[in-house]
């Protein structure tokens, strides 16, 4: 048996491949790198809480300014033309500036993730393949935060929808963990509901599977995205089904195309 001397270098695996400890070890360096990257990200959107506060707010303050003070009731202030959420628990306010702030750590930290979870599985690729990690990080955060602005846009349409359906007898007592809960999930399956078509692109680069097949499953696609979209809204409201189905449609076609430029007339 062969063994090391302190401060001896262990000598590098000629066939390039790693160990499984060398895997976890390098697992473990990149969940520590995400983790800090998360906990910053967590600092600074909860010392900005008040400022994130009055944009999570801004769609219903919108609605309640256009539709009139009466619309609202008394979560409206025209005088300041801001929204009033109720609490209903002594410790809901801390748990949904914590809950808010990891969810707001995440987005900002997306960067990071995703570079992170690309270096891990960079060494099981091809050299042809690794070229692609630049655009696979920065295309996947592009299309997230696109989605998220959709979400986001498309949620005063959304809250109208709702509170019409609720009836005119109903007063609007909306708590702040439940309409946090509502725009947070909004954004979150909009951004990844526009990730998927990124997925769809690797897994053509990676030859796992070709765009003919993507394209002759393009009737089950439209509908399976209608169903997805459906059940991952958490509003419900044909609005925002709409504004999350069509546009991933779209992507699925266009990441039709690029497979179709990538992999060339014959993907076998």
């Amino acid at each position: 048996m062969v063994s090391l001397r302190r401060g001896e270098e262990r000598a590098p695996n000629p066939d390039g491949q790693m160990t499984l400890v060398e895997h976890l070890a390098e697992l473990r360096m990149r969940i520590i790198r995400a983790g800090l990257a998360v906990l910053i990200g967590v600092v600074i959107v909860v010392l900005a809480w008040e400022w994130v506060f009055d944009v999570l707010t801004g769609p219903y303050a919108d609605l309640c300014a256009r539709r009139g003070a009466d619309y609202c009731g008394d979560a409206y202030d025209p005088s300041t033309g801001d929204v009033k959420l109720n609490i209903l628990d002594p410790v809901e306010g801390l748990a949904t500036r914590l809950r808010v702030g990891f969810y707001g750590g995440i987005v900002l930290a997306a960067p990071v993730l995703l570079w992170q979870l690309w270096k891990f599985i960079v060494p099981a690729l091809h050299k042809n393949e690794k070229k692609y990690a630049l655009g696979f990080v920065l295309s996947s955060c592009l299309l997230f935060l696109l989605g998220g602005f959709i979400a986001f846009t498309t949620l005063e349409r959304a809250l109208e929808f709702l509170i019409d359906w609720a009836g005119e007898d109903v007063d609007q007592v909306f708590q702040v963990q439940a309409y946090i809960r509502l725009v947070t999930l909004m954004v979150v399956a909009f951004g990844v509901g526009f990730t998927i078509p990124v997925l769809l692109v690797f897994l053509q680069l990676l030859r796992v599977l070709s765009w003919r097949t993507l394209l002759k499953a393009w009737r089950y696609a439209i509908v399976g995205t209608f169903v997805l979209a459906a059940a991952i809204t958490p509003s419900g409201d044909p609005i925002s089904l709409l504004a999350l189905s069509v546009p991933m449609v779209v992507l699925y076609l266009l990441s039709v195309l690029i497979g179709r430029i990538v992999q060339g007339k014959n993907p076998e």
